[in-house]
């Protein structure tokens, strides 16, 4: 099961601090929206990877559903996978994963190409899906990855965002995403963090000022409008 988290109950104390507005946005036009699913990679999602979130497990079910929908719509799904950086050493100093065996086996397991760089196979990509590189944590970072462009290209104004970390990649692109403009809709019950905690204090802060929260089956009755 996804993480025990009650978002509903996160929109009721966010609705108090707005004039009792819970959800920002009532409705979303397909054919201008994005589902952007972040790492869902095998170094994560595996057992006994080098950053192994065993919650990341239990969302690929509701990513398929919400990526069905999005077709079934009109809207694009596309599939971000971070990638070692070639000059990370020069690009990215400050890298926290910096030293000893965790480090080797994070840049080496995702190098493009690598096994643990792959998509989780439980996702289910089908042609007309894009498949993106990131080599930051925010696949927004100007430089670093392709994403803004194509969304540009597309003709995208709103941005549903899955995957994990829900506190570090998925917040990461959700709070850049919104700085771009977009409209953001981060999937309570699609995201996976190590813990209940982090993952509700991270969906706090996003519903705060940075993104809506609907759970999937709200995102399938708002696409299926």
């Amino acid at each position: 099961m996804p993480h025990d988290v009650d978002h509903v109950a996160i929109l009721d104390r966010l609705a108090v601090t707005r004039g009792g507005v819970r959800n920002i946005f009532e409705s979303i036009e397909p054919k201008r929206t994005a589902h952007v699913v972040i790492d869902m990679q095998n170094g994560f999602v595996e057992k006994g990877a080098p950053v192994e979130v065993p919650m990341a497990r239990t969302i690929s079910g509701n990513i398929n559903r919400i990526s069905a929908a999005i077709r079934a719509a009109g809207g694009r799904n596309y599939f971000v996978r971070y990638t070692t950086p070639e000059d990370i050493d020069e690009s990215w100093p400050v890298m926290m994963i910096r030293t000893g065996a965790l480090a080797k086996a994070h840049r080496e397991g995702f190098t493009a190409g690598a096994h643990y760089w792959q998509l989780w196979p439980e996702l289910e990509v089908l042609e007309g899906d894009k498949l993106v590189a990131k080599g930051r944590f925010s696949a927004f970072t100007p430089g670093t990855s392709e994403l803004h462009d194509m969304l540009q290209a597309d003709g995208i104004d709103t941005v549903i965002v899955t995957g994990t970390l829900t506190n570090v990649c998925c917040e990461s692109t959700a709070r850049d995403a919104m700085q771009r403009n977009y409209r953001v809709i981060v999937v309570p019950d699609a995201n996976a963090a190590l813990t209940d905690e982090a993952h509700a204090a991270t969906l706090e802060s996003l519903g705060f000022v940075f993104a809506d929260l609907r759970s999937t089956g709200e995102l399938e009755t708002l696409l299926g409008a």
